[in-house]
């Protein structure tokens, strides 16, 4: 079978959604979007089971030629290197694993570059010129995942905590918080926040922050000015060890969403690196995985320290 005609599978497994396309040539065979917590357990070799078994539904009954897979929470060599191996040996087929994060760089049409995540979590994620991993960020929301959907509710929480115990309650953030609790009592906030925390959960929260921000809420300007400068000092983190300042691609459910978070990131960047170019990425960041299992194919594996199976 020519190359053209190979199955090709590209898979982001994000902290919420999966989505996972399959492609042979350049037709499209298979779109899908699942919940990540539906199939995945965070037992490696029962994940890479499972996910072998549901790209080879989607292929047909058959395994891809090639296959790559940006994962949320592979944040080091090691990790990806063993999931990779795990599904390789399922599919007898090249399989490549990276962080989600270092998706958006190809997505955007782009080989190297620094690839910020910010949804669920927030990361960044680039590579030394000789392949090594380097990664700032995704410590999870409880200790920070700055800019991230559920860090911004927390933030905004701690903003209205501080605000409240000046017996300033007048802020819009106040009120839209309360609102997406469904409560009218604000010294319920904390208990209700508490009896709903997990990250998925929190982060639905985060519009009601955009919400009295574009309503004039001066707390939840701070936060989101905020949030895109810790996104900025995770980028600042992986330049000064050393990787390639040119190009930071940012993505991810908040900040793709979200334009005042993306602007708040793009003044921050401005002061850490002048010299980046920041982009907003457009397209799906699956996309990227896409491209990076088309390189399987050819022989163009973008990260040489990782391998190829």
């Amino acid at each position: 079978m020519s190359v053209t005609q190979k199955i090709i599978a590209g898979v982001d497994i994000g902290g919420t959604k999966t989505r996972i396309v399959a492609c042979q040539g350049e037709h499209t065979i298979a779109d899908e979007v699942l919940v990540t917590e539906s199939w995945r357990i965070r037992q490696m070799e029962t994940d890479a089971e499972t996910l072998t078994g549901i790209v080879a539904g989607l292929c047909g009954g058959v395994a891809p030629a090639a296959m790559a897979v940006g994962a949320h929470g592979c944040d080091t060599d090691e990790q990806c290197q063993r999931f990779q191996a795990l599904l390789a040996a399922r599919t007898g087929g090249l399989v490549q694993v990276v962080n989600d994060a270092e998706l958006m760089v190809p997505a955007a049409g782009h080989v190297d570059g620094i690839g910020v995540v910010a949804g669920t979590g927030s990361i960044a994620v680039a590579r030394t010129a000789n392949g090594k991993m380097l990664a700032a960020g995704g410590w999870g929301w409880i200790l920070g995942d700055e800019g991230s959907a559920p860090a911004l509710v927390r933030e905004a929480a701690k903003a209205i905590r501080h605000s409240l115990d000046r017996g300033r309650d007048g802020d819009p953030l106040i009120a839209a918080l309360m609102r997406e609790l469904d409560t009218d009592d604000q010294t319920k906030l904390g208990i209700l926040l508490n009896e709903t925390r997990g990250a998925a959960v929190w982060g639905r929260y985060a519009n009601a922050v955009f919400d009295a921000a574009n309503a004039g809420s001066a707390l939840a300007i701070r936060v989101i000015r905020e949030g895109g400068a810790g996104l900025a000092a995770l980028v600042e983190l992986l330049i000064e060890r050393g990787a390639n300042p040119a190009l930071v691609v940012a993505g991810g459910g908040v900040i793709s969403e979200q334009p005042m978070l993306m602007t708040a990131f793009v003044e921050a960047m401005a002061k850490v690196s002048p010299s980046s170019q920041v982009l907003l990425l457009r397209e799906p960041p699956v996309l990227g995985a896409v491209a990076l299992a088309r390189r399987l194919l050819v022989g163009q594996d973008l990260s040489p320290s990782i391998g190829v199976v």
